[in-house]
């Protein structure tokens, strides 16, 4: 036990309750069993940062719940997180807070929207945080558990319970655990972070509003221009949110693209040039401007693909936060 005072209600579960079950019948699950956030389990969390357990970090929209650095050690524990990852979490909530993000509309809208966490620096090789392989997919304890801990604390201590104040048509699947890696040592470019103002030695989380990610696969072109043409016909179609969009492509992609001597800047230009849709007043318009388009890297070594996640329209921006112990 750590030398505090608990700020948050110890619950007794009697002996031959199953604390699993407990989480379900009190609603602090995300539909999945959490880890019982016993405060033995609780406190070893809270070793993983140098922050003071009653410091609130943000209050969570939308009703306001007040997220202390215990009770984010609290939901970590019930995602299944290393004490280690803390820091990361916090930088996420911090980025998600911040009012460029709006996350009680992120939070309450009818879009499919979730918080996508973007790491980058150090720390994504510390925490073996996946920016390869099955990058959006299950497989690695780092992306799923810092993912799901944002989600619970969106939840737990926001109060977006789906079919109450979350009113999401239909969510996706990111809305379990949303959080990827860039795959800085494979790319042609300077690193997301590093566009958005840090050094490469920061560690950084970027959090976006991202809807399900898209594949577009492009097998058949060896060009820059026949994959980038490709690309921007998937998202020059209505019903493709404007505002904000992240591509990521593969390392297969980038690296035609890069070799053939194109900056990431030209690539953003010509995504907004060949996005054109028909506007009822003003004829041809683009979805997305230049300084929109959030161009990274990541995903496994062999496959000719590139994802897209639309984000949640002129609502938000992407908010890139340091991660501090």
């Amino acid at each position: 036990m750590t030398e505090f005072q608990w700020q948050s209600d110890l619950i007794e579960v009697r002996d031959e309750a199953d604390p699993i079950e407990v989480a379900y019948q009190k609603n602090w699950t995300d539909g999945l069993p959490v880890v019982p956030p016993t405060p033995e389990r609780v406190s070893r969390m809270l070793a993983g940062t140098k922050r003071p357990p009653d410091e609130i970090i943000a209050q969570i929209p939308p009703k306001w719940g007040r997220a202390t650095v215990e009770r984010v050690a609290i939901n970590a524990v019930m995602a299944g997180c290393k004490p280690e990852y803390m820091p990361v979490i916090i930088a996420a909530i911090e980025a998600m807070t911040d009012d460029a993000f709006s996350l009680h509309g992120v939070q309450v809208t009818t879009s499919l929207v979730s918080p996508l966490l973007i790491v980058n620096g150090p720390i994504r090789r510390e925490l073996g945080i996946n920016d390869s392989f099955n990058v959006f997919g299950q497989g690695w304890r780092s992306n799923a558990t810092i993912g799901r801990a944002v989600r619970l604390v969106c939840t737990n201590i926001g109060g977006a319970f789906p079919g109450e104040l979350d009113r999401a048509t239909f969510g996706h699947s990111g809305k379990f655990t949303y959080c990827i890696g860039e795959g800085e040592e494979v790319s042609p470019w300077d690193p997301l972070h590093v566009d958005r103002g840090f050094q490469s030695s920061d560690s950084t989380v970027t959090v976006f509003a991202g809807a399900s990610p898209r594949v577009i696969d492009d097998h058949g072109s060896n060009t820059a221009e026949g994959i980038l043409d490709t690309i921007c016909l998937n998202l020059a179609v209505p019903g493709i949110a404007d505002g904000e969009i992240v591509i990521v492509m593969s390392p297969e992609h980038s690296k035609t693209v890069g070799d053939a001597g194109l900056t990431k800047r030209e690539v953003q230009e010509y995504v907004h040039v060949h996005t054109k849709i028909d506007a009822a007043e003003d004829g041809k318009q683009s979805h997305h401007k230049p300084d929109e388009v959030i161009v990274m890297v990541a995903g496994g070594p062999a496959g000719r693909s590139t994802m897209a996640v639309s984000g949640w329209g002129s609502s938000t921006q992407a908010v890139t936060v340091a991660v501090a112990a």
